[in-house]
C-alpha cells in the first residue's frame, strides 16, 4: 500500500551526478501520491562498500528538502553538486526509494519505516503480507524484531537463499509462502546483485537495455518522467513494461546484466549460482526520526497500533447508548422497517410507507450476459488492462472485482483512494483480493494528516450545535475519489470503468435531514433534483450562518470534494450490480472462502467494516433518530423480496449495537476525546421521544 521506485545505472555511463540525482528526486515526487506518512532511500554504494539507508516519518517531498538527504546524495554520488554536465559517474549506481502509507507498525518506531534492513538485505516493499503472524509461527527458527510485515519478506528470502544458493529459488520459495500483495526491490550486503519482483503486477520497469533501468509502482510515473526529463536523448530507445504477476528481475550491478524470469510456485529446482556471495558491504543507517521530529509529529502521527483499548474500555463501553426498548416503541412501516422519524415518511391506511408504495424492484430481470456484451468493445488482445474497478476494499467492490476477473475474464485494474478512513482491516482485505487475483492495485493516498485534521475540525464545530443534516460533512473528504478516478482514466488511457455500487444502499435520509424531499424517480442513488439541491444549499448556508466554526481550514477540501462528485462524468461507466442480482449469502460465502476475507472484531456484519467513519455516523443516527443505514438497507432488501420483515428486524437490532472498538479507533485517529464526544451525542434530544 505504498510506492516504490529506483534508479540503477551502469558504471562509466554518460549520466552525471546531477542527472542521476534529479532522476531520483523526480521519481520520489511522482511516487508520493501513493503514501505520505513516511519515506526512505537506500543506496548500494560500491565505492564506499556500503549500503546507505536514510528513512523517517516524513513525506518524500519533506525528506528531499532535508539536510540529511543532501548528505545522503553526497555519499551516493561523491561529485554531487560539483559535477560538470558531461562528467559521468564512474561507479555502479543503485538507489531505491519508498513512499509509505502506514499499515503494519507505527512510523514513530523507525524500525518499521522503509527501506527495511534484515539479515544483510535492504529492501523496499509495496503491499501487505496478511499471513505475517502465521509465517512467524510456522518458522520458529526465524527471529522477529519489528512490527512491519515487510520484515518477514526479507527474512524468508535470506532463509531460502542460504538453503538453495539461488536467487531464483529464493524468490520462488518466498513468494510461495506469502499471502497478500508484494512488489519489492532488494539489495544485499554480500552480493553485487539486486532483485525486483511482484506477485500482482504493481511494478513497472523502464530500461534502454544498455546502461540505465528505472522502476516504479505505476506505469504513469515512468511515462511522465520520461516525457519531462532532459535525459530523453541520452537514454535513447527504451522499453517500458509491466513486471507481470509472479515475475522478477535479477540485475548484476557491476556489469548491468539484467535477467527476467517467472517465479515458479510449483517447486521447480534451480541450480545453485556460482560465486553467489561476492561482496561484503557495511550497512549504514541514518534517520530523520530524531527527538525534534518526534516532538513535532507525535500528536499528528496517530497509528492504530498505538491505540490502547484496554485500561478504560469497560467504563467507556458503558457510556454508549443502545436504546432498543424506546426505539422499538416507534411506529414503523408495516411492510419495511422504516420508522416515523424517517424524513418525509408517510403511512397509508394499511400502515405501509410511501417509500414502499413508490418502490420499483430492480433485480427482477438482470443478467451478466448483458454486461458481457456491453464490455466486448473494450476488450484488448494484448493482455493490457481493459477496465478500471474502483476498489474500496468493501464487500461489494470485492465481489465485483472477483466476478469481473473470474466470471467475465476481464483484465482489470483496481483503484483505491485512501483518505485516512480506510481501515487496516480494509487494506488487508484489499491485499488478499489483489494478491489472489494477481490484479494491479493503484492507490492514491491523500495527505492523511490533513484529512484527519479536517474531520476533527468539522466534528468539533458540529459538537457545539449538533444537527443531523450536517453529519455527511464528516465524510466529505472521501469524495475526491471521483476527481482522482478521472485523472487515472487519463493517465492509464483506460476508458471503461465498472463500479460496485449496491443499489440497496440508498440513504435518502441523510439529505432528508437537510430538507431534501424524497425523489422516487431519480436515476441513481446519488442523484439530487435541482430543487433538492437548492434545499440542501440553503440548509448548509443557514447552518454555517449560526455556527461559523464550519468556516475552518477544511472548507476548501470539502467544496473541492463535493464538486468532484457532483460533476464526475459517467462516460464509459457501468455499475456491476445493475446486471446481476445482489445475493448476500453468495457474496459473503465467495469472499470468505475464495479470499479468506477478514471480519471485524465488533460486528458480525460484513457491510461497511472497512469504512472507519460508518460506525461513528451510524451511532449518531441510531441514537438520535432511532434508525441507521442498516434499517434503510434491510428495508430495501424486504422490498426486493430478499428478506422477510421479521428476519430483517432481528438483523438490524443486532447490527445497530454500538461498535465500541471501531468508535474508539475513530475518535483516537482523528484526535477527538471519546468520552466528551459520546456524551454530547447522547445528550442530543431524541426524535423518537417527542
Amino acid at each position: 500500500m505504498c510506492g516504490i521506485f529506483g534508479v540503477i545505472a551502469k558504471p562509466d555511463s554518460d549520466y552525471d551526478a546531477q542527472e542521476l540525482a534529479g532522476t531520483l528526486k523526480a521519481l520520489a515526487m511522482l511516487s508520493e501520491s501513493r503514501g505520505k506518512e513516511s519515506a526512505g532511500f537506500s543506496c548500494w554504494n560500491h565505492r564506499a562498500r556500503e549500503i546507505q539507508v536514510l528513512r523517517g516519518p516524513v513525506s518524500a517531498s519533506q525528506m528531499l528538502r532535508s539536510d540529511k538527504f543532501t548528505e545522503f546524495l553526497a555519499d551516493a554520488l561523491p561529485v554531487y553538486g560539483h559535477a560538470l554536465p558531461e562528467t559521468g559517474v564512474d561507479h555502479p549506481f543503485a538507489v531505491f526509494g519508498h513512499a509509505r502509507l502506514v499499515t503494519n507498525g507505527t512510523q514513530l518506531d523507525d524500525r518499521n519505516n522503509q527501506p527495511v534492513i534484515k539479515n544483510g538485505i535492504v529492501g523496499v516493499h509495496n503491499g501487505i503480507i496478511v499471513n505475517v503472524d502465521e509465517l512467524w509461527q510456522s518458522h520458529p527458527e526465524l527471529q522477529r524484531e519489528y512490527e512491519v510485515d515487510s520484515e518477514i519478506l526479507l527474512t524468508l528470502f535470506r532463509y531460502h537463499l542460504e538453503k538453495s544458493g539461488s536467487l531464483k529459488a529464493a524468490s520462488s520459495q518466498t513468494f510461495k509462502e506469502l499471502f497478500g500483495t508484494v512488489a519489492t526491490a532488494m539489495v544485499f550486503q554480500d552480493l553485487n546483485k539486486a532483485v525486483i519482483a511482484t506477485n500482482n503486477g504493481s511494478l513497472y520497469v523502464l530500461t534502454n537495455q544498455r546502461d540505465i533501468l528505472l522502476f516504479a509502482s505505476e506505469r504513469h510515473i515512468l511515462e511522465r518522467f520520461i516525457s519531462e526529463t532532459r535525459l530523453r536523448k541520452k537514454i535513447g530507445d527504451f522499453t517500458l513494461r509491466q513486471v507481470q504477476t509472479n515475475s522478477a528481475y535479477v540485475i548484476d550491478l557491476l556489469n548491468f546484466n539484467v535477467e527476467s524470469f517467472e517465479i515458479s510456485m510449483n517447486g521447480v529446482h534451480y541450480e545453485p549460482e556460482k560465486n553467489l556471495k561476492n561482496g561484503q558491504f557495511k550497512i549504514r543507517l541514518s534517520s530523520l526520526l530524531d527527538k525534534g521530529t518526534l516532538e513535532k509529529q507525535r500528536d499528528a502521527l496517530v497509528d492504530v497500533a498505538d491505540i490502547n483499548l484496554q485500561p478504560e474500555s469497560a467504563r467507556e463501553r458503558r457510556l454508549l447508548e443502545y436504546n432498543l426498548e424506546a426505539i422499538s416503541q416507534q411506529r414503523r412501516c408495516s411492510k419495511c422497517l422504516l420508522p416515523e422519524t424517517f424524513p418525509f415518511i408517510e403511512f397509508d391506511a394499511q400502515g405501509v410507507c410511501n417509500l414502499c408504495n413508490n418502490y420499483v424492484p430492480k433485480s427482477g430481470s438482470v443478467s451478466l450476459d448483458e454486461l458481457h456484451a456491453l464490455v466486448e468493445p473494450y476488450r484488448r488482445p494484448d493482455g493490457e488492462p481493459e477496465c478500471i474497478v474502483p476498489f474500496s476494499g468493501g464487500r461489494d467492490s470485492t465481489y465485483a472485482l472477483h466476478a469481473l476477473r473470474r466470471e467475465l475474464g476481464m483484465n482489470v485494474l483496481a483503484y483505491t483512494y485512501d483518505w485516512g478512513m480506510v481501515t487496516d482491516l480494509a487494506r488487508r482485505n484489499i491485499a488478499r483480493t489483489c494478491g489472489t487475483l494477481g490484479v494491479e492495485n493503484i492507490i492514491v493516498s491523500a495527505d492523511i494528516r490533513r484529512k484527519r485534521r479536517n474531520i476533527r475540525l468539522n466534528i468539533e464545530a458540529w459538537l457545539r450545535r449538533p444537527t443531523l443534516g450536517i453529519v455527511p460533512l464528516f465524510m466529505a473528504g472521501d469524495k475526491s475519489f471521483f476527481y482522482y478516478m478521472t485523472k487515472l482514466k487519463q493517465q492509464t488511457k483506460i476508458d471503461l470503468n465498472i463500479w460496485g455500487i449496491n443499489y440497496l444502499e440508498n440513504t435518502d435520509f441523510k439529505v432528508g435531514f437537510c430538507g431534501a424531499k424524497l425523489d422516487f424517480d431519480k436515476k441513481n442513488i446519488y442523484a439530487l433534483s435541482a430543487m433538492n439541491q437548492m434545499r440542501l444549499y440553503g440548509y448548509l448556508a443557514r447552518t454555517i450562518s449560526v455556527n461559523p466554526r464550519y468556516l475552518n481550514f477544511s472548507i476548501y477540501d470539502s467544496v473541492k470534494s463535493f464538486l468532484s462528485r457532483q460533476y464526475f462524468k459517467k462516460a464509459d461507466y457501468f455499475n456491476f450490480y445493475d446486471y446481476t442480482r445482489w445475493d448476500e449469502a453468495h457474496i459473503n460465502r465467495t469472499i470468505l472462502d475464495e479470499y479468506d476475507w477478514e471480519m471485524a472484531i465488533d460486528t458480525k456484519s460484513l457491510w461497511r467494516i472497512g469504512d472507519g467513519t460508518a460506525p461513528f455516523y451510524n451511532y449518531i443516527y441510531y441514537t438520535v433518530a432511532g434508525f441507521s443505514e442498516y434499517d434503510t438497507f434491510r428495508s430495501n432488501q424486504i422490498r426486493e423480496g430478499m428478506l422477510d420483515r421479521e428476519q430483517a428486524l432481528a438483523t438490524v437490532n443486532e447490527e445497530n449495537r454500538p461498535r465500541y472498538e471501531s468508535l474508539k479507533w475513530y475518535t483516537e485517529i482523528v484526535g477527538l476525546d471519546f468520552e466528551r464526544t459520546v456524551k454530547i451525542i447522547n445528550s442530543i434530544p431524541k426524535l423518537y421521544q417527542r
